[in-house]
């Protein structure tokens, strides 16, 4: 139990010591730590003894000599953040060459490239580059023509980032990519007065197409009745003529004939609706009583 008991003190006690030896060694500058995308700059007095942008382990003291035992007790020690960071600036006012009010969003990447004039050339660098990017849209971007400004963005851009690079490098910022991601119109009544000639448009034209197609429609239906009707008198032209060929030929065998016009002259007595008495043959004074006898009158029904 006193073995184990030794060995916790004794792991403990290890551990504490090593703790306070980094924080000695740490705190009189024997070594440091720079991380990834970072920069330390060391500050003693008032006066700027270096940096340190290298990621790893380094050691103060052998870099700025004595002055890095008191750095940290009697100066400061800024970590500097350098990666790669961007914003977006929304509705930045500008007019066109009509006169048109219209706001542009911006896009843009920045990031540290001197931690020295990051910290000590101006009070608020990130604050002062936004403000230049803006500045920078409306002097480059005013009283261009509309149309260029809702379709060249690529030429904006460029025109934007060369005009806030100049300036950013003195802050210690180094601009990235500068990007017109959005062009609107700012007036609310010039987007109701723009909206609705475009909806007058579109009527104008779902009209015109409605009447184009009524035409097409009335010219194929034209087109198709004026065939229809040559083609009807084609036929009634040529069905005497046909009739006739018929009848001729026909008329070339006389049995043929004669027994046609017998189915015709019985068809039209069967259409007439009139009354049949059928006389067998061999039976004339049948007939000719028949023929004598009065026609009796129909009183006709009330």
């Amino acid at each position: 139990m006193s073995f184990v008991v030794t060995v916790i003190i004794t792991f403990i006690g290890c551990f504490l010591t090593g703790w306070f030896i980094r924080f000695f060694w740490r705190l009189f500058g024997l070594y440091t730590i720079v991380q990834e995308g970072t920069a330390n700059v060391y500050v003693l007095f008032g006066k700027v003894l270096g940096v340190i942008a290298e990621p790893g382990l380094h050691s103060p003291l052998l870099r700025f000599g004595p002055a890095a035992l008191v750095v940290n007790l009697f100066g400061k020690c800024s970590v500097v953040d350098l990666r790669l960071d961007q914003e977006y600036l929304r509705s930045q006012p500008v007019n066109s060459e009509e006169g048109a009010p219209m706001g542009v969003g911006i896009w843009f990447e920045m990031a540290i490239n001197d931690p020295v004039a990051f910290l000590f050339k101006n009070a608020d660098p990130r604050g002062s580059l936004r403000a230049n990017v803006s500045n920078a849209a409306v002097r480059c971007l005013s009283n261009m023509p509309l149309g260029t400004m809702l379709g060249d963005r690529h030429t904006m851009s460029q025109a934007v980032r060369l005009e806030v690079s100049a300036k950013s490098e003195e802050w210690g910022y180094r601009s990235g990519s500068v990007y017109v991601r959005k062009v609107h119109f700012r007036d609310a009544e010039m987007m109701r007065q723009i909206e609705g000639k475009v909806v007058n448009r579109l009527r104008q034209v779902t009209s015109s197409i409605q009447q184009d197609g009524t035409n097409q429609v009335n010219i194929i239906r034209t087109t198709a009745e004026r065939t229809a009707a040559v083609e009807f008198a084609k036929a009634a032209a040529l069905r005497p003529q046909i009739v006739g060929e018929a009848l001729r030929e026909v008329g070339n065998d006389e049995e043929i004939s004669r027994a046609l016009f017998d189915i015709l002259e019985l068809q039209r007595l069967y259409d007439s609706g009139c009354e049949l008495t059928l006389v067998p043959a061999g039976f004339e004074l049948a007939t000719q009583m028949m023929a004598t006898a009065p026609v009796p009158v129909r009183t006709p029904a009330r």
